[in-house]
Order: C-alpha cells, then sequence, then structure tokens
C-alpha cells in the first residue's frame, strides 16, 4: 500500500478510543475515523454513568485529549448497517474496527416481568442520563420500588429512585428528568441480590454512595449477611470485596435515623415471579437462598411476597447483533480470536475486528477497555505488516464525507460536539451546574451543524 493505513472505528466511546489512540501511537501515518449513531462522543459515559458520578465522568478529559488529535476524526450521526452498509465502509477503509458497545438489558426470565411496572435498568439509566432515543417521560408513580441485581447498575438505579430530585439538580440530569423525579412518590426503594455479600459486584466507592444522601436511610437485613469458604475466601484475596463486606456489616449493625426515604439491601433472595394484578406489577416473590460454599447458592423452598408497585432489572447489559456480522446470541458478543472478528467457518473476516463489550461481553470496569482495545489493534497492525488486510478503492480521506454528504446524512463532527459541548455548559452556568444537556436529537444535531 502506497499511502497511509485508513481505519473506520464503529462506536464512539471507551472501547472505540482508546483502539483509535492504540492506532496513532503505533503508527505515524495511519489515520483513523470514529463513527456513532449519536451526534455526541463518549458512548455510555455521556448516557450510562448516573449524572451524579462527576468523578468517573472524568474520563472524559482523557478521551478528549484523544478525539483532539488531528488524525482522528469524529463522524456523528451516522448508523453502522442502517445508514453506510458494511461493505460500504470497505470502499474507505482499510480495516473496520466494531465498538459497539451494549446498551440493552438482559432479560430476566421469570413470571409477570412483561407487567407494566415493569423496566430495565439500562433503560431507566438512558432516561434519566437524557439519551435522545428514549422517551421523554418515565412512570415514576410507586411508593415501593424493587431493584433486582448486585452490580453497579443495579446500585446507580437504586440510588437515583431513592434521592431526592434538588440533590440530583446540581448534576447534568436534564431538565425532564429533574421535573418527574420531583414528582415521585416513592418512599422505599428495596435492593435484591441473590447471592451473599462476598458475591456483591459493585465497588467499595459506589456503595458508599448510597450512604451520602441526608434523605435516605440504607438499611441492611442482617438476614442475608451470611459467609461460605467461597465468600471467606473472596474477602481474603479481593480487597474491595472485604471493603464491600465490612461496609454492609456495619450498616447491618447500626441504629436507625429518621430520614423521609429508605433503600434497604437484602441478600440471598432470588426473584422468581413477578406479582401482578390488571395487568400492573404489584409486587415481587422472592425464594430465600442458602449458600453453597463455593460461591453459589440453591433455593430453599422459603418464599417471601413483597408489596412494591414496581420492578427493575439491572442483571447485566447485553449486545445487539449489527448487519453481516456473526453473532452469538448467548453471550451477546460477536465471535473473535484476539479480535479478529471469525465467520461461521471459522475464517477471519478480512479486515473486520471488534473491541470493546461487543467482544467480549459486558464484563469488567472502563480502565479494562484499554487493554481489550490494546489487543484488538495489536491483531490489526500484525495483519497489516503481514499483507493480509484488503486495500480500500477510495483511500482519500475526503471521499468518505462526500459520500456521505451526497446521501444527505447530517453528520456531525468533532468541531460541532466543541460548540454543543460549550452550549451545554452555558446552559448550566446561570443554575450553578457544570452543564444541562440537551436531548432532542434533532435539536443537537442543529446545535453542533452550527
Amino acid at each position: 500500500m502506497n499511502r497511509p493505513l485508513r481505519v473506520a472505528v464503529i462506536g464512539a466511546g471507551p472501547a472505540g478510543i482508546y483502539a483509535a489512540d492504540h492506532l496513532i501511537k503505533a503508527s505515524e501515518t495511519v489515520t483513523v475515523d470514529i463513527f456513532d449513531k449519536l451526534p455526541t462522543p463518549y458512548g455510555l459515559i455521556r448516557y450510562g454513568v448516573a449524572p451524579d458520578h462527576p468523578r468517573i465522568k472524568e474520563i472524559v478529559n482523557a478521551l478528549y485529549r484523544v478525539l483532539d488529535n488531528p488524525r482522528i476524526r469524529f463522524i456523528g450521526n451516522v448508523s453502522y448497517g442502517v445508514d453506510v452498509k458494511p461493505e460500504e465502509f470497505s470502499r474507505f477503509y482499510d480495516a473496520t474496527v466494531i465498538s459497539t458497545g451494549a446498551e440493552k438489558d438482559r432479560a430476566l426470565d421469570i413470571p409477570g416481568i412483561d407487567l407494566q411496572g415493569s423496566f430495565g435498568g439500562a433503560d431507566f439509566a438512558s432516561w434519566f442520563n437524557g439519551h435522545p432515543d428514549v422517551p421523554r417521560d418515565w412512570p415514576l408513580e410507586a411508593k415501593e420500588v424493587a431493584v433486582i441485581g448486585a452490580g453497579n447498575v443495579a446500585i446507580d438505579v437504586a440510588r437515583i429512585l431513592a434521592k431526592t430530585a434538588d440533590e440530583l439538580l446540581v448534576t447534568e440530569i436534564p431538565d425532564n428528568v429533574y421535573q418527574a423525579l420531583k414528582r415521585s412518590p416513592v418512599t422505599d426503594v428495596h435492593l435484591f441480590s441473590r447471592r451473599g455479600p462476598g458475591q456483591v459486584k459493585f465497588t467499595p466507592q459506589e456503595l458508599r454512595e448510597l450512604d451520602h444522601s441526608p434523605n435516605v436511610e440504607v438499611i441492611v437485613h442482617p438476614e442475608g449477611i451470611e459467609f461460605d469458604e467461597a465468600s471467606l475466601e473472596a474477602m481474603r484475596k479481593t480487597r474491595h470485596v472485604k471493603m464491600c463486606v465490612d461496609i454492609l456489616q456495619n450498616w447491618a449493625v447500626r441504629d436507625p435515623r429518621d430520614r423521609p426515604r429508605r433503600l434497604h439491601l437484602y441478600f440471598l433472595q432470588a426473584p422468581v415471579e413477578v406479582l401482578g394484578s390488571d395487568g400492573k406489577v404489584v409486587g415481587l416473590r422472592t425464594e430465600t437462598q442458602e449458600l453453597t460454599g463455593d460461591g453459589w447458592v440453591r433455593g430453599t423452598g422459603e418464599f417471601t411476597d413483597w408489596p412494591v408497585q414496581a420492578v427493575y432489572r439491572a442483571v447485566g447489559y447485553l449486545s445487539t447483533a449489527l448487519p453481516d456480522l456473526p453473532f452469538d446470541t448467548r453471550t451477546g458478543t460477536v465471535p473473535h480470536v484476539a479480535g479478529r472478528v471469525m465467520d461461521l467457518d471459522g475464517e477471519h473476516v478480512p479486515g473486520t475486528y471488534v473491541a470493546g463489550w461487543i467482544k467480549r461481553g459486558p464484563v469488567g470496569l472502563i480502565g479494562h477497555t484499554k487493554g481489550c482495545s490494546g489487543e484488538t489493534i495489536t491483531s490489526l497492525l500484525e495483519d497489516q505488516s503481514e499483507g493480509r488486510l484488503p486495500v480500500a478503492p477510495e483511500g482519500d480521506p475526503d471521499a468518505v464525507i462526500t459520500y456521505l454528504e451526497q446521501r444527505g446524512l447530517p453528520i456531525t463532527t468533532w468541531a460541532g460536539w466543541q460548540i454543543l459541548d460549550a452550549h451545554e455548559i452555558a446552559l448550566g452556568e446561570p443554575h450553578g451546574r457544570k452543564r444541562i444537556k440537551v436531548v432532542d436529537r434533532n435539536e443537537m444535531t442543529a446545535i453542533s451543524r452550527s
């Protein structure tokens, strides 16, 4: 190839941005275009991380520095496989890295899960983060709410439901979210974990933040604070597990405080049925579990019905299949070897790679994504050096922009994001807030393209 390598990255979340960063650091000539179906970059950092987590959102500062590199272009408002087909990308790029992440809720197969008042935690997170492709309204009508899960998403959902709207007003939540939360009649949020405290998946920081609200009393019900040999081993080996257990044990024995809202934590309670009447949620039935010594649990046959009017499942994210790519529906991932996409015959699809959650599933923290992207880019560059990459017939960087404009696609750019970013910050300044998000896609696009 007598020109610089041209790579398209699909998905402008951390995995895609890290992949682009690895590429430009590995070669002084490669150029990268990062596409996203949204008009904005940053993926789940913008639309998945709870708004009262400004420290986690600070990772945007590092991602900003990557995207600000002149050899990287951000091209938003372009949906892979819809606006532009996979074979069309091969006209303009020698390789494509798919890093579309996971934004859907994993299913929970129990009776009643589809009743009115039963929701997915990922959908709720998209709503309270102002995602442009979800409804503006959310039915916050329940006084008692159940949250199912023992990870950071479950903690986020429970915390946002339990907090008062005025506590969140200092964050970047959109006005429609603030107004809906202000009307919420919630008094009690019940979080259920199937396993014991030694198997929780949330981090100590996330757990501590539950107790920061002056309006929410966190109550740990001691009946499920049990440990088996596997739990004790996890506490000995893993510092954050021991820290979480210590926090939970301290909360379980402290005297209750008089606060207007309560957030209850239950362990060794597995959901078995969402109870309904007239098509609406009226309760959750759980089965008490017992530890089996190896970190797992089994049912005891003892059931409890909890009178709740809404249920939120937060049992994991799930990626969605992409056009013309193999997909494992069980794991929600694209089959690969070291990031190289493999077809049904076990052969590498030339020039096609995956990174992030679409590659390895929705596991690990943001820091794990950098190593995952690095492995993928190592494979890509090995294929380039050994002549295994196809050569795009239209390698001029301007060619793809001309093509998109001829298609009439209202693309957004890195410069456009900077305009929108400044606009949102300006909206927040009179109110002492870091920013107020623009929610409507057309409005975001119009501001970016101005």
